[in-house]
Protein backbone atom coordinates (compact mmCIF):
# COMPACT_ATOMS: atom_id res chain seq x y z
CA UNK A 1 0.00 0.00 0.00
CA UNK A 2 1.52 3.35 -0.99
CA UNK A 3 1.95 6.23 1.42
CA UNK A 4 -1.18 8.37 1.63
CA UNK A 5 -0.74 11.74 -0.10
CA UNK A 6 -2.00 13.61 2.97
CA UNK A 7 0.58 11.88 5.16
CA UNK A 8 3.34 12.62 2.66
CA UNK A 9 2.36 16.30 2.73
CA UNK A 10 2.99 16.56 6.48
CA UNK A 11 6.10 14.37 6.80
CA UNK A 12 9.39 16.20 7.24
CA UNK A 13 12.96 15.16 7.91
CA UNK A 14 13.47 15.01 11.69
CA UNK A 15 17.02 16.28 11.26
CA UNK A 16 16.53 19.46 9.21
CA UNK A 17 12.71 19.76 9.05
CA UNK A 18 12.64 19.75 5.22
CA UNK A 19 9.77 17.93 3.42
CA UNK A 20 10.59 14.44 2.16
CA UNK A 21 9.77 12.74 -1.14
CA UNK A 22 9.16 9.13 -2.12
CA UNK A 23 12.12 7.31 -3.69
CA UNK A 24 13.20 3.76 -4.52
CA UNK A 25 9.82 2.78 -5.98
CA UNK A 26 7.97 3.91 -2.87
CA UNK A 27 10.11 1.99 -0.36
CA UNK A 28 11.85 5.02 1.15
CA UNK A 29 11.56 8.74 1.80
CA UNK A 30 14.37 11.15 0.96
CA UNK A 31 15.18 14.59 2.28
CA UNK A 32 16.34 16.94 -0.48
CA UNK A 33 18.41 19.10 1.85
CA UNK A 34 20.47 16.72 4.02
CA UNK A 35 20.09 13.70 1.67
CA UNK A 36 18.95 11.32 4.40
CA UNK A 37 16.89 8.38 3.16
CA UNK A 38 14.36 6.95 5.61
CA UNK A 39 13.07 3.41 5.02
CA UNK A 40 9.41 2.46 4.80
CA UNK A 41 8.85 -0.86 6.59
CA UNK A 42 5.49 -2.63 6.49
CA UNK A 43 3.94 0.53 4.97
CA UNK A 44 5.16 2.62 7.94
CA UNK A 45 7.76 5.38 7.43
CA UNK A 46 10.62 4.94 9.90
CA UNK A 47 11.51 8.58 10.52
CA UNK A 48 14.37 7.96 12.95
CA UNK A 49 17.68 9.68 12.24
CA UNK A 50 19.74 6.64 13.24
CA UNK A 51 17.73 4.43 10.82
CA UNK A 52 18.43 6.72 7.87
CA UNK A 53 21.20 6.39 5.32
CA UNK A 54 22.79 9.33 3.54
CA UNK A 55 22.76 9.27 -0.25
CA UNK A 56 23.58 11.92 -2.82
Amino acid sequence: MPIDAELLDILACPSCKTPVTLVKNGTALKCGQCHRVYPIKDDIPVMLIYEATIEN
